[in-house]
């Protein structure tokens, strides 16, 4: 019985969620900046990730931008300098692929593709992914899109599933609504929902939901207490130069106190966080 059937039913699957990037009883961390701008800068940026105790770093090596005009990532070059820096530093790449063509080439060099909002509904780059990633190590982030129902993000998902992997994770970054405070609404009852309806990790984007870092912790916090399975956020070590969402990547301190925050929220939930 496919993942919508279950789904409609409100069955959970038997899908796995030990693929590394969630294990269980754990509450997982991926941190680092929105968008690979330089071998220093990133090097500078991981090296804040592990220093912090986070396995997984993300940067954005392809950017899909609103304006055409906006940096778009520096491509193939931005996947080498991610491999080289991880080698370095023992860490793992989380990194987003937007075309097809791209996949194999993502692959050399990160362990986590991810989907971005815009690309869910992208069927074909998700049975692409699906089919690339299946029998290999390798596992997928998908991010809701801006106006998608559960229901739709759990179908999107099992484009990818049906190709053979089991290895998706799911994320929650925020949906498109009529409030302005913030750049998108985290709806953590989707979290919730998602979580009771399949077996697939949900974890939660703060940054992209809240657009500012002043409200990355708290929504962080109550990220785990929704159940989440872990946070993908964006960090830089020098945000006010950071080409790419400047405004919503937590600085080097407050990364360094992003554990020590989330702990005791993560320990009432029987959880480490990671």
């Amino acid at each position: 019985m496919s993942i919508s059937q279950k789904s409609a039913a409100g069955v959970k699957t038997n899908v796995s969620t030990n693929n590394g990037l969630i294990q269980p009883g754990s509450f997982r961390v991926i941190a680092g900046p929105c968008t690979i701008e330089s071998y220093e800068q990133f090097v500078a940026s991981a090296k804040a990730v592990k220093q912090a105790g986070y396995e997984y770093v993300r940067g954005g090596a392809f950017k899909p931008r609103t304006s055409p005009y906006s940096f778009q990532g520096l491509g193939e070059d931005g996947l080498k300098i991610m491999s080289e820096v991880n080698g370095e530093l023992g860490l793992k790449g989380v990194t987003e692929v937007m075309d097809a063509s791209d996949i194999e080439l993502v692959m050399e060099h990160a362990q986590i593709i991810q989907v971005g909002a815009r690309n869910m509904a992208n069927f074909s780059l998700l049975r692409r992914i699906g089919e690339a990633i299946a029998g290999t190590d390798h596992g997928v982030i998908l991010k809701r899109g801006l106006a998608a129902t559960v229901e739709e993000w759990l179908l999107a998902a099992e484009y990818i599933t049906s190709g053979g992997s089991e290895n998706v994770v799911l994320c929650e970054r925020g949906i498109r609504t009529f409030e302005t405070s913030t750049r998108f609404t985290l709806d953590l009852s989707a979290v919730i929902v998602a979580k009771r309806l399949t077996d697939l990790p949900v974890i939660v984007d703060p940054s992209h939901a809240a657009g500012r870092r002043d409200l990355v912790v708290p929504l962080s916090k109550a990220s785990v207490a929704a159940e989440a399975d872990g946070l993908l956020v964006e960090s830089h070590h020098d945000p006010q130069e950071a080409l790419c969402d400047a405004e919503q990547a937590l600085p080097v301190e407050a990364l360094m106190g992003l554990r020590e925050a989330l702990q005791p929220f993560a320990t009432a939930m029987g959880r480490e966080v990671l």
